[in-house]
């Protein structure tokens, strides 16, 4: 049997898939669920299984974060809504995929290419996807020669230029792109995406929910236990705290 770890932000998928599974109590043992990428790298972490269902778009950590994270790498599953040249990855990489909302049938084909796999490898430890999977994460990051943004508005798509934006803020599952004159606009990325994407000369992320464009700053004071409190210069004059673990980038950056 297949030690099994579920990781997916929406609890319906991860009861569908746990449902579609219990047919075949000789193959999979689910040993655990998590909800988002930061809480599965630790369960994978911790309880090393042999396979995880991964969903890709997560908040806190995508998936292709938490696998770039990962020492013990399972086996790996993507459950996805992506697209056809990412499915194409998918498979150039010898990686199997499930579209959602997964199929009783498509899910029949995944169970038979591991048993396959499992039947021609019982004494392998290492799974032959790990050059793989590292080399798609690598090969999927994003860029950071940019400069804009773009959001949907209705039936139209706005570009954002950099210089016109003050912060991303996270609320619940959701990141939001506020710019100077005031306007939020809902992105389609997560806080961890937006690191990697901007520049880091102009934007800086100060806490698990903000990046600051840090040419738009009015002024920073000192917070309790290491922490400053920063106003930017947008309409609304936002004020936010910085995380703990984030002073340091902070004093470097500003040399204070």
């Amino acid at each position: 049997m297949f030690k099994t770890i579920l990781i997916d932000d929406e609890k319906l998928a991860i009861s569908r898939l746990e449902r579609l599974l219990s047919k075949y109590t000789d193959t999979f043992e689910i040993i655990g669920r998590a909800n988002n990428g930061a809480e599965g790298l630790a369960m994978v972490e911790s309880l090393r299984p042999d396979l995880i269902f991964l969903d890709i778009e997560m908040p806190v950590m995508t998936g292709f974060e938490m696998l770039s994270h990962l020492k013990h790498l399972p086996l790996v599953v993507f459950a996805t809504a992506y697209d056809e040249y990412a499915i194409k990855a998918f498979e150039e990489n010898s990686i199997d995929y499930l579209l959602k909302p997964i199929e009783s049938e498509r899910l029949e084909k995944t169970v038979q290419k591991l048993n396959l796999w499992k039947a021609g490898n019982e004494h392998q430890t290492k799974s032959p996807f790990d050059d793989n999977i590292l080399k798609m994460i690598e090969a999927m990051r994003p860029k950071k020669a940019i400069s804009s943004i773009s959001v949907k508005t209705g039936n139209k798509i706005l570009l954002i230029d950099l210089q016109d934006i003050s912060h991303f803020e996270a609320e619940d599952k959701y990141v939001f792109l506020v710019t100077l004159d005031g306007n939020k606009y809902l992105t389609s990325y997560t806080i961890s995406i937006l690191s990697e994407k901007l520049p880091d000369a102009q934007f800086l992320q100060i806490s698990r929910a903000n990046i600051i464009n840090t040419q738009k700053i009015k002024e920073i004071e000192k917070h309790f236990n290491g922490k400053y409190q920063i106003t930017m210069k947008d309409k609304a004059q936002s004020k936010m705290i910085s995380g703990g673990t984030f002073g340091d980038a902070i004093k470097e950056l500003f040399e204070i």
